[in-house]
């Protein structure tokens, strides 16, 4: 598929983390896909224009999900209300670094070694989120590991909407298709886009970002 190179999940399992902070993602130095699910009405613009407007919200914050399993998770593989339409979203690499670069914790934490109220400020400031929650395996068991999704809204969102996309495909089917493997607890069948852990050569965002 051009949308995005496929692995069995069997195989990609036994290389994977099992547990820690990982962008967990397909990509090379020049992009990163993420996934978002919209209604029907928002997809097909997208595709169609290879940007997002119509009835997509710029003054909404959108989350965007580099890895696979998660935004399976959260869409209930494609069977969530109004997140029947799926996208891979080809990402250029340096806007999504940026987008982290810029980020904000969605909750407050010691580590972050700022008082909670300098994190409030930040927060209300920002106009970019970021949340590791766990992840989780093609049946939505929780796992060690922690998977992130990154809010965007304001400059950002208008950014990501209109400049940042190198290419939107609609990947409804493909979800569809691999969802029955799991329904059919047919692990050893299902694919998925290939995927590894995300470093950068920026020690200071690996360290700000919790990477293991």
């Amino acid at each position: 598929m051009k949308e995005f190179k496929l692995k069995k999940y069997k195989e990609q399992l036994q290389d994977w983390p099992q547990q820690g902070h990982h962008i967990m993602a397909q990509y090379d130095d020049e992009k990163i896909i993420v996934y978002q699910s919209y209604r029907k009405e928002i997809g097909e613009f997208a595709v169609k224009n290879q940007y997002f407007g119509g009835a997509f919200s710029l003054e909404r914050m959108t989350w965007i999900k580099p890895n696979f399993l998660w935004m399976m998770y959260r869409n209930g593989w494609g069977t969530k209300e109004d997140q029947e339409y799926v996208l891979a979203i080809h990402l250029k690499m340096e806007a999504f670094k940026k987008y982290l670069e810029n980020a904000v914790y969605s909750s407050y934490s010691s580590r972050l070694e700022i008082s909670g109220e300098e994190w409030k400020h930040q927060v209300k400031e920002s106009s970019v989120r970021l949340q590791w929650d766990p992840d989780h395996d093609p049946s939505g068991r929780k796992l060690e590991r922690k998977a992130v999704q990154i809010g965007l809204r304001n400059d950002f969102i208008t950014s990501f909407a209109r400049e940042d996309i190198i290419s939107i495909h609609d990947i409804s089917d493909f979800v569809k298709e691999q969802h029955q493997f799991v329904l059919n607890n047919d692990p050893d069948s299902l694919m998925l886009p290939e995927e590894k852990p995300l470093l950068f050569d920026d020690e200071c965002l690996n360290r700000k970002l919790n990477l293991n």
